[in-house]
């Protein structure tokens, strides 16, 4: 069905006020009376809706209200280098595909792009994350901002539970290691208890990989840890300065490596979402079919 966006506040009882914008789409599809589309209020629930015989075309009458189920469980921020042409149009648009939550850029050293006119740019980029969201059937619309420096973006990410800063120059520690040594930090459950961390914010070493390559463990090469929240961080045309690599060192992230081969700046980004999705997916298919707890 087609798929909208509305604000709660436009969500009255059985009725969901539309944009001028989405009235107008409406109308150039010419859609009937009668016929279905979703309004979403990005909170986590669809509104199922029609216009109605006598409906002016602004007011969509609403049907059924079901939750949203195009959104991840693991919460994805993606901080991405400034790039320059429509590079940083593909990551925007296929980060908000795979599902990320939010998407931060930033300006460092080896960046061609610069942040003159960012105003401008975020407004298109964020226009991209909107009409993504609404061709994937995402649940909400991801953020796209602006960090102040590179220092900043990487203390952000540094909150996560797994932390990732995607290296060019790292050789130890894979992407597929740092999913399966488990979370970095300790998080709270909903009832404000701690829950422990494998490791603590300031470890980066590959040391405390879980031993999950044992003989005859069943789950032997896949990742074993669920996640509430991973960051990754991705860099620009001409990689990091080694400064930068130890600044995202030192604020808790984790240097990883994507692979051998060098991927374009807006390669890497989808590269390591589409892993951390489809490790995150798989490992709650097994454990719905298992029926065990999740490991957090």
């Amino acid at each position: 069905m087609i798929r909208f966006f509305a604000a709660s506040a436009d969500i009255q009882g059985d009725t969901v006020t539309l944009s001028q914008d989405d009235s107008a789409h409406l109308h150039s599809l010419r859609v009937s009376p009668f016929e279905l589309f979703t309004v979403c209020d990005g909170e986590g629930f669809d509104y199922v809706c029609k216009l109605g015989e006598k409906s002016s075309g602004t007011i969509a009458h609403i049907v059924e209200k079901r939750a949203s189920c195009g959104e991840p469980t693991v919460r994805c921020h993606v901080y991405i280098a400034l790039a320059k042409g429509d590079r940083l149009d593909y990551a925007v648009q296929k980060s908000v595909e795979l599902g990320a939550f939010e998407i931060v850029l930033f300006h460092c050293a080896r960046c061609i792009a610069t942040l003159s006119n960012m105003p401008k740019k975020i407004a298109r980029l964020q226009r991209i994350a909107l009409e993504t969201a609404k061709q994937c059937g995402r649940g909400r619309v991801p953020s796209v901002c602006v960090a102040e420096s590179f220092k900043v973006a990487a203390e952000q990410a540094a909150f996560a539970e797994l932390p990732l800063f995607f290296y060019e120059d790292e050789k130890e520690l894979s992407l597929k290691a740092a999913l399966e040594r488990g979370p970095v930090k300790a998080i709270s459950d909903s009832g404000g208890n701690t829950l422990g961390s494998n490791k603590s914010s300031g470890d980066t070493s590959g040391s405390n990989i879980s031993d999950s390559n044992k003989p005859g463990d069943k789950t032997a090469g896949f990742c074993t840890s669920r996640y509430k929240s991973i960051s990754i961080l991705t860099g620009p045309e001409g990689g990091f300065e080694p400064y930068e690599a130890e600044i995202a060192r030192e604020a808790g992230l984790i240097s990883v490596s994507l692979g051998p081969r060098i991927l374009r700046c807006e390669t890497a980004p989808i590269a390591a979402l589409s892993v951390i999705m489809f490790t995150q997916n798989e490992l709650e298919a097994r454990q719905s079919q298992t029926g065990s707890d999740c490991q957090l």
